[in-house]
């Protein structure tokens, strides 16, 4: 195969794997868009619909470890194939469900196979990529998630007002079955290493660095999700905007995501620390930026720190870069643990945005709630620098 054929072949094969991420992407954040929707269709309030975002996350949080290890000797390509078939699956569930605890119950589904999805995608994209590159090449992966929130959840968001939330999940099944069949037709077979066991993954979580990036993750990005779940609502009840606004409000935001995937990335392949701090402290500020916008009725502002907080997305993609180098030779575990990490920050900024507004606080205090948990995040990744001080001086940490 000529060089031109080979490069044309890899990049359909990419965008085989970002068609996977655009069909998560759509039906994680796209729940988040439809929330007053549904919430108003099963008769729950804002708060507690919140729960089946929640759900979601919980389902990536354990999905996430256990298809890791039982996938661990199976082919790559295989693997990912199981997964987003099992995916179209669930949401195919979500269509169905007539009560509200059947929705909760199959958004719990739907988010078991997202975190071994996105970790064993990753291991493909980087292997196809020399390693100063490979960063940029997991982002590519990631940009499918990122681009879902820009054209994706922004129609399934129409869809929920003008013709019911119910389709978005239609157009989520059939993004991950066109996932499925594409990556069987084009993608390497790609086989799991010869020592590949559940034994040899979990072996990687004795690394306390391993931890500490996980839970950079959990903390640092709850941020994000705490003010992007309530954006349509925030638009609707506190600005009182049109139904149109929360969609155009979205896709700002998608649009900065999808930069910040670029952005990180290659910041990544320059240093993952220093894109990492940097990466947390502009979130830290860039939140308190939308409390200030929202809480003077700044529909403008608001647009722009929606998009700045968008291009700190990309985080995901330097934090999956660091497990991939930590996991060593059984990296499949900690990469996909890596997206667990990110659905308790899914869960956990909701959650905490959730209370806050039980309590009484209005819509712009999701910025607050969620510079704080910034802020915390980089508390832990300062606590990561200092123990991984002695390794960088050629002693390994004890």
């Amino acid at each position: 195969m000529s060089d031109d054929a080979t490069a044309a072949r890899r990049g359909l094969i990419m965008l085989a794997l970002a068609l996977g991420g655009f069909a998560i992407g759509v039906a994680e954040f796209a729940t988040m868009s439809i929330l007053p929707y549904f919430a108003r269709d099963y008769g729950v309030g804002e708060a507690p619909a919140g729960h089946a975002i929640s759900a979601y996350a919980l389902g990536v949080c354990i999905g996430a470890p256990i298809l890791a290890l039982l996938g661990a000797r199976v082919s790559r390509r295989a693997l990912l194939v199981a997964l987003m078939s099992f995916y179209a699956v669930a949401n195919g569930l979500s269509i169905l469900a007539p009560t509200w605890g059947t929705f909760v119950a199959t958004r719990f589904l739907a988010g078991l196979p997202h975190g071994a999805y996105f970790g064993v995608a990753a291991l493909m994209a980087a292997s196809m990529y020399e390693r100063g590159k490979r960063s940029q090449a997991v982002s590519r992966v990631m940009m499918g998630l990122t681009v879902a929130t820009i054209l994706g959840v922004p129609m399934a968001n129409i869809f929920g007002a003008q013709i019911g939330w119910r389709w978005s999940f239609v157009l989520v099944v059939a993004l991950a079955a066109g996932c499925a069949l594409t990556v069987r037709a084009l993608a390497p077979q790609l086989p799991a290493p010869a020592n590949a066991s559940p034994l040899n993954e979990l072996s990687a979580l004795k690394s306390r660095q391993i931890w500490l990036t996980l839970l950079i993750g959990a903390i640092g990005t709850g941020g994000m999700f705490a003010v992007y779940t309530y954006v349509a609502s925030t638009m609707m009840l506190h600005f009182h905007a049109p139904e149109t606004a929360a969609p155009i409000m979205l896709m700002i935001f998608g649009i900065g995501m999808t930069l910040g995937q670029m952005v990180c990335g290659w910041g990544a392949d320059k240093s993952v620390t220093g894109a990492t701090g940097i990466t947390l402290a502009c979130s830290a500020v860039l939140l308190v930026g939308y409390w200030f916008a929202v809480d003077i009725y700044s529909m403008w502002l608001t647009a722009a720190a929606l998009f700045a907080i968008g291009l700190t997305g990309g985080l995901s993609t330097i934090l999956q870069m660091r497990l991939m180098d930590l996991g060593g030779e059984a990296p499949t575990l900690a990469v996909a643990l890596n997206h667990s990490a990110f659905n308790v920050a899914n869960a956990l900024g909701p959650f905490l945005g959730g209370m806050a507004l039980s309590m009484g606080a209005g819509w712009p205090t999701m910025g607050l709630v969620g510079a704080g948990l910034s802020v915390a995040g980089i508390l832990v990744w300062i606590v990561a620098v200092v123990d991984d001080a002695p390794s960088r001086r050629g002693m390994m940490p004890t």
